[in-house]
């Protein structure tokens, strides 16, 4: 770019890159001299931008936080990258279905595209599909999410008021370990001060989030990510279902995740490998039980059923279906 606004815009995106650049550096770059440079930075910090100078031998300049976000300057492929990246957001369900700051941003980015970079997405778009229908369900607000983070980042307590499953509304003080997004929702673990035990909480189920006094200390074991799988494979449901099944980790797990089923070992032998095949002791909770056959089948191993015995009976059944299918002519 020979004219200058072109060498301001070109300025900032260097210093987007990253890191404390030279003046030197910056010279060499935009083909002027070091006052010119200079120049160039006090008009990007008369537009609010925030650019530091660094001192020292090495110094120059560098992009500090500032109090707005200052404008940005995308490569084709960067372009790319954060549309689709918010479009497969939007499928996932992990933003809104209606008009929200996803596809306000989404707008403006393509509002700006060059159009052969405009071809390119739309030409993606056409290829790309997803096995799922777009996420409709609902999410936390913002200001909310940030709250739980800050708490999550800080080891404070914060109180929430929390609607279940069944519309029960409560006030809990919580000690947030984490917040994970699983299956299209937003979700936040800890300790449940009131009952002094591990809960896991859907964070579009809160309606309000504050931080309290104190702090606490994070326990060691799990992520937060398997404290959340762990709670579904142990929630209360209608039926508790406990297996052995003659396998491997990983082909138990291929058809029963951690967020449906948890294993442990049963017979083991010491120092086996985790890719020998060995009985495992699997658990697991249902509402119903019509969709387990099938699993059992499609894991072809060999299980046996601890409990419950209608289980068994359903086995049976889908067994002589099977049977009988098979021996038509």
């Amino acid at each position: 770019m020979s004219r200058p606004t072109g060498r301001v815009l070109t300025l900032l995106e260097l210093l987007q890159s990253g890191g404390t650049r030279t003046v030197a550096e910056l010279a060499d770059r935009l083909g002027v001299e070091g006052r010119t440079v200079r120049r160039y930075v006090n008009q990007l910090i008369d537009l609010d931008v925030p650019v530091e100078s660094v001192r020292g031998r090495y110094g120059g300049y560098r992009l500090g936080p500032g109090y707005r976000l200052p404008p940005l300057m995308l490569s084709d492929d960067e372009a790319l990258a954060v549309l689709l990246g918010l479009v497969a957001g939007r499928r996932a369900g992990l933003t809104r279905a209606e008009r929200t700051a996803n596809e306000t941003a989404s707008a403006k980015i393509r509002r700006v595209l060059p159009q052969h970079i405009a071809r390119r997405f739309d030409t993606l778009l056409e290829a790309l599909d997803f096995t799922d229908e777009p996420g409709e369900a609902d999410h936390p607000d913002a200001g909310l999410l940030l709250t739980v983070a800050d708490a999550v980042r800080h080891r404070r307590p914060v109180s929430i008021r929390y609607t279940d499953r069944d519309g029960r509304r409560s006030e809990r003080t919580l000690h947030a370990y984490g917040i994970v997004a699983h299956g299209g929702r937003w979700y936040v673990t800890g300790k449940d001060a009131q009952v002094g035990d591990d809960r896991t909480f859907r964070l579009d189920r809160i309606a309000d989030a504050r931080a309290l006094p104190g702090s606490f200390e994070a326990p060691v074991g799990p992520a937060p990510a398997q404290r959340v799988l762990s709670g579904f494979a142990t929630a209360e449901y209608r039926h508790e279902v406990i297996l052995r099944i003659h396998g491997t980790v990983e082909q138990i797990r291929a058809h029963l995740p951690a967020a449906v089923a948890s294993l442990e070992e049963h017979e083991a032998t010491a120092g086996e490998d985790r890719a020998t095949e060995r009985w495992l002791r699997v658990g697991l909770r249902a509402e119903r039980l019509d969709w387990l056959p099938r699993v059992l089948a499609s894991l072809d191993r060999p299980f046996v059923i601890e409990r419950p015995a209608e289980l068994r009976d359903l086995v049976i059944a889908l067994a002589d279906r099977l049977t009988s299918c098979a021996r038509r002519a």
